[in-house]
């Protein structure tokens, strides 16, 4: 298996998350991408890449720090503090499935809204929660990272998208996976925590309150973890992803140990 291994990532290297030029973020929820990959993002828009983010549920029930708004009222809000969050990132497309949050679609309708946004947006990399985290629980993150599995190995093949979704291809290289617990790799993002703690409990107060104990352990988790991938690349600090291409995700089962 060691052997096998290091053929794979000889022969067929990980895709490296900065060496492309258009990417899409898929978050469940409006917050998620910005705590899962806040400080990449930034860094590559602040790159001049093309950054695309895209929400996929309302979250209409995440009312932790709402004063009891619920609902439509509260789904309008969080759209705007996820547009108002993208760009304090310095992302600017950021667009919305307006499914249910908490499970409230099919998973057709799912896979459809994420294939129409993969064939417009035409990225080369797709980021998206881990679908093989073995603590995750909530059913919009396993459900998202599910479909953007599938969506992303199907994307380059224009008679599958035109038969499965309506839509035309795209030219996806692979795809990143946030909120993973086995990174295989890193992202340099030294100086940018600020700018995603910005993005996070400046602007999705909806769902962070001021000194509130879930923020301040929330905070407490993005610097710890800045600071473990920053020692593990000799940076200021870095965020994980766990990274596949195409062919990683066709035909090398050895790959998911890399």
């Amino acid at each position: 298996m060691c052997l096998t291994k290091t053929a794979i990532r000889a022969a067929v290297p990980l895709p490296k998350p900065e060496a492309f030029g258009r990417y899409l973020f898929v978050g469940p929820h409006p917050d998620d991408i910005e705590i899962g990959a806040g400080a990449t993002a930034a860094k590559l828009a602040e790159a001049g890449k093309s950054v695309t983010f895209l929400i996929c549920t309302d979250g209409r029930f995440g009312d932790g720090a709402s004063g009891g708004m619920t609902g439509v009222a509260l789904a309008a809000l969080r759209k705007q503090e996820a547009i108002a969050s993208a760009a304090a990132l310095g992302v600017h497309d950021v667009r919305f499935l307006n499914l249910c949050d908490g499970g409230g679609y099919t998973a057709e309708q799912l896979e459809r809204g994420i294939a129409e946004t993969v064939a417009a947006v035409r990225p080369d990399l797709v980021f998206a929660p881990d679908p093989d985290s073995k603590s995750e629980s909530h059913a919009d993150h396993l459900a998202v990272g599910a479909a953007v599995r599938k969506i992303v190995c199907f994307a380059p093949y224009g008679s599958l998208m035109r038969a499965r979704y309506g839509t035309a291809s795209a030219p996806v290289k692979g795809v990143a996976y946030y909120m993973t617990a086995r990174p295989n790799r890193f992202v340099k993002t030294g100086g940018r925590l600020k700018q995603q703690f910005n993005a996070i409990f400046g602007c999705h107060k909806s769902q962070y309150p001021q000194n509130a104990p879930e923020a301040d352990a929330l905070r407490l988790y993005l610097k710890l973890r800045s600071l473990q991938y920053g020692l593990r690349t000799f940076s200021r600090g870095a965020e994980g992803f766990r990274v596949f291409g195409q062919t990683h995700m066709h035909c090398l089962p050895e790959a998911g140990e890399l």
